[in-house]
């Protein structure tokens, strides 16, 4: 689960890392208020789940009320378009009014699960502000590693060491060290997927701040943070996805014009690959899960077709919880009830697969059935309109 910058900025206080004074605001009167408390120069940001805000104008510095109250104005209530959001862009809900810094260098700070390793991961640059993808990708001796190990913890020597290979002075490695325990408790405390400091910024003063952040939460731990569950944003998430979540389906927008019904995570993303290998670009990604019952199948179809993108569903199911034939009666059901009115391809296979493809032959539903997973694909694709 995605957070805004200004909730996770309050979690990082929470566990002592330094972060500029700030206000979240609503209206260009809460901003203007917010800047005269705050006090000299301000910096106005947009809060979207989405990065790049800075070059879709989302971020502006200003040196007083009026200022600030102008740039909210420009950005409340319209969308903000980033390299993330796509053409459509996100609706600016609220701005976050910080106290605006001295800056004398810019660095990155990341936390994440190294999955291989079994262990927490940090990275760090001297390079910070800018993606650390780049980095990575062009100058991978910048970018410093540092695991955490889940026995032993933080240990603080480790932190001075990567401290002093960002280049910090002896007494900003020590603030460095306090600063890197903190995110590792609040990662560690709030069962996060990722925390992200870029820009982590020192002043001319030699004090560390971190100046933007970004936490993901992982879902699955939830259930024991009913406070950070209230943290979800529902304007920020496809509608659609919400809707799945409410009833169970595990379902992702994408920006193509197959729709895919499948059961197993494995299988849906093979499924993905292959109509993308067959010429398409698939509309999501759809996990009704192993039972595939009649009501998940029909929900999934409700939820698919209420996107204007697809142009033709592909149901790959594989019949082992349940059988093939069960299943195909589910589908007809579903198919029935939901007045299906664009092409589909179904693919069955495991138990029961030869009945359960009679049974779909014998329904004079307008679907195709195919028995091959680049079979379907070939079909779909072609009656979502050809190759792209």
């Amino acid at each position: 689960m995605n957070i805004h910058e200004y909730q996770a900025k309050e979690l990082l206080a929470r566990f002592g890392v330094p972060v500029p004074e700030g206000r979240v605001a609503e209206t260009v009167e809460d901003v203007r208020e917010a800047a005269r408390a705050l006090g000299g120069g301000v910096v106005v940001k947009a809060q979207i789940h989405a990065g790049g805000r800075g070059k879709g104008g989302g971020i502006k510095l200003a040196d007083g009320p009026d200022a600030a109250a102008d740039h909210a104005a420009a950005m409340l209530g319209k969308p903000l378009v980033t390299p993330q959001t796509g053409a459509r862009g996100r609706i600016v809900r609220k701005v976050y009014v910080t106290r605006a810094l001295n800056i004398d260098h810019e660095y990155y700070l990341g936390l994440l699960i190294d999955r291989a390793a079994s262990k927490l991961l940090v990275m760090a640059s001297a390079e910070g502000g800018v993606e650390i993808e780049k980095v990575a990708a062009e100058t991978p001796e910048k970018l410093l590693k540092l695991h955490v190990d889940p026995i032993a913890g933080y240990l603080p020597w480790a932190g001075r060491r990567l401290g002093y290979g960002l280049g910090l002075a002896p007494a900003e490695v020590n603030a460095f060290v306090k600063l890197l325990g903190g995110l590792i408790k609040c990662f560690e405390r709030c069962d996060a997927s990722l925390v992200e400091i870029n820009p982590l910024v020192r002043t001319p003063q030699g004090e560390l701040f971190a100046l933007d952040a970004k936490i993901n939460l992982d879902d699955n731990g939830l259930g024991r943070h009913a406070d950070l569950a209230e943290l979800r944003d529902l304007h920020e998430e496809e509608p659609l996805e919400v809707e799945a979540s409410r009833v169970g389906l595990n379902y992702i927008k994408l920006d193509g014009t197959v729709g895919c019904m499948v059961n197993g995570a494995g299988l849906a993303m093979a499924t993905m690959d292959i109509i993308d290998l067959a010429g398409a670009r698939p509309a999501n990604f759809l996990d009704v899960g192993g039972g595939a019952s009649k009501e998940a199948v029909t929900k999934a179809f409700q939820i698919l077709l209420k996107d204007p993108d697809v142009r033709a569903v592909l149901v790959n199911i594989f019949g082992g919880i349940v059988r093939c034939d069960r299943v195909a009666e589910g589908v007809i059901a579903a198919a029935r009830e939901v007045a299906l009115d664009v092409p589909l391809v179904v693919r069955l296979q495991g138990t029961n697969a030869k009945q359960a493809r009679a049974l779909l032959e014998q329904s004079k539903l307008p679907l195709e059935v195919a028995e091959e997973l680049d079979e379907a694909a070939r079909k779909v694709v072609a009656a979502a309109g050809g190759t792209r």
